[in-house]
């Protein structure tokens, strides 16, 4: 839990306790539905609490955005950014209900009124996002098929609206195909555990 009071210094007392509650709720659940690799439990504030908040290091999500988080898996990056900002609206989809009754779950123990959560493909969707979130569930290009007619051009943000994906190594092949606009933020820059060493935010513009 200091790992994230460190490179977010400014937490409001609600955001704290919320965040120190993750780790025991994501150990009970873990039990139950394996969502997150057994290792990787001991190391959750840094593996996947911090690295879904290099996000928040890129853009500052304004009040009334809506996000969508696609292959949110137990809940990454969606139920941190959703605390960090709990005026904006997030809507987390996994085609595994298991994984969304998980979310559900630690969701509501952390009385989150801001996050959504249901088995649901992202081009079956309804409505439109502001943007879109994802921590690498596959290549970049398949993931755009995926959502970029989900979101809304434009909006009034620092960036215009798009995509923001977390993934890591050499990403310059599998960009090569990608036809939008985009910027590489590269997540040591904002966190200096080794951990983040060839990690990325890949942000593509609608």
């Amino acid at each position: 839990m200091e790992i994230v009071e460190k490179y977010f210094p400014n937490l409001t007392d609600e955001q704290k306790r919320q965040f120190g509650m993750l780790k025991d709720l994501y150990s009970e659940w873990n039990d139950k539905i394996n969502v997150i690799s057994r290792k990787d439990i001991d190391n959750l504030y840094v593996k996947h609490v911090l690295h879904s908040l290099a996000i928040a290091k890129v853009v500052t999500f304004k009040p009334g955005t809506k996000i969508l988080d696609v292959g949110t898996g137990g809940g990454f990056p969606g139920i941190p950014l959703a605390i960090l900002f709990p005026e904006v609206q997030f809507t987390l989809v996994d085609s595994i209900g298991k994984k969304i009754t998980v979310v559900q779950n630690v969701a509501e123990a952390l009385g989150l009124k801001n996050v959504k959560a249901m088995q649901a493909r992202a081009e079956n969707l309804p409505e439109n996002y502001d943007f879109v979130v994802s921590r690498a569930v596959t290549d970049i290009k398949t993931f755009c098929s995926w959502v970029w007619k989900k979101i809304i051009p434009r909006g009034n943000h620092a960036i215009p609206n798009g995509i923001l994906y977390l993934k890591g190594g050499d990403l310059t092949e599998e960009l090569s195909t990608v036809p939008y606009s985009r910027d590489i933020f590269n997540i040591p820059d904002f966190f200096d555990d080794e951990f983040f060493e060839t990690k990325k935010v890949v942000y593509l513009q609608k």
